[in-house]
């Protein structure tokens, strides 16, 4: 049964980033492993935003945690279809899979969803205007890991005022 304040989860949009190699720094000053994994491009696609990831404009910096657990900051810029540039941020996204998608994904083969659990809470600093919807909402995205490039399905957070 529901809980009265459950959120309700709307599909915004999907963002798909074409990864470039990794540069590791193993140990970091924090005896962790971290890495740079820049956005080489990427697409937007999803019936509240169209648009592209700018080339080069940021990347996934992942901290390997002890645990096997992998936090991601991931940061970069969009550029909607009218041409609004917006900052996008993603700040510790934790990455568990199970061994057997580690290594599928060492292999850069598709990862299947049992295989990879990725789940993120972006952060958009969108302008004034017809975007600025992005900066008002929470929004909850999945992953998916496919060769070369993540896909990540963005749904935002809406309101509810009564089940009943």
């Amino acid at each position: 049964m529901p809980h009265d304040f459950q959120p309700i989860l709307d599909y915004a949009f999907t963002i798909g980033i074409e990864l470039t190699g990794a540069r590791w720094i193993k140990p970091t000053s924090i005896g962790m492993t971290r890495a740079a994994v820049y956005a080489g491009s990427g697409t937007i696609e999803g019936p509240m935003l169209r648009g592209k990831v700018v080339p080069m404009s940021g990347g996934d910096f992942p901290l390997v945690r002890a645990d096997g657990v992998i936090d991601f900051d991931a940061r970069y810029l969009l550029e909607a279809e009218d041409g609004a540039v917006h900052l996008f941020a993603e700040p510790r996204l934790p990455l568990g899979e199970n061994p057997r998608g580690r290594r599928k994904m060492k292999r850069n083969e598709a990862v299947g969803r049992d295989e990879y659990y990725m789940r993120v809470s972006p952060k958009f600093d969108a302008p004034d205007g017809p975007h600025a919807w992005l900066n008002k909402h929470v929004f909850v995205g999945v992953a998916e890991k496919i060769p070369g490039a993540n896909r990540i399905h963005y749904f935002v957070v809406r309101v509810i005022t009564s089940l009943r």
